[in-house]
């Protein structure tokens, strides 16, 4: 709960900047039936950054903080239908997997970049929101 709070107050947003082109993340679009699994990959090319951070932002609602992997270990929010896996330092991939699909999960989902240290516990690079991956259903 702690690192949502921290997340949330001091994100550093850089859009456009050369940090966050160094962030990639697929695919763009993703149209996919009810029910169904979907997996979105991100990797970064800045050194020292170890940390890959999930969000999702449905339509009339606030950004929602969904997990973050550190290193090699992942750490999703509690009661939430995702998992998250890989690696999430320089020039690694992590993935945000959503199992059964419903209208819940119909939404823009973007990753962020971020490194830990002791003088900027909350330093982070996101991807800029014309980039996000949104999902489309198929009925």
């Amino acid at each position: 709960m702690f690192l949502l709070c921290c997340i949330s107050l001091q994100t550093i947003l850089v859009s456009g900047s050369s940090l966050s082109d160094q962030i990639v993340q697929t695919p763009v679009e993703m149209f996919e039936s009810l029910g169904k699994t979907f997996t979105i990959s991100c990797s970064h090319s800045i050194q020292s950054y170890d940390q890959i951070l999930w969000y999702k932002q449905s339509e009339g609602h606030e950004m929602q903080f969904l997990g973050y992997v550190y290193g090699t270990g992942a750490f999703p929010e509690k009661g939430l239908n995702v998992t998250m896996d890989g690696n999430a330092n320089k020039d690694q991939t992590c993935t945000l997997t959503i199992k059964g699909l419903n209208v819940k999960t119909r939404a823009v989902y973007f990753c962020a970049a971020r490194y830990h240290s002791a003088a900027y516990p909350c330093s982070s690079v996101h991807k800029p929101p014309h980039i996000p991956v949104q999902l489309y259903y198929l009925l």
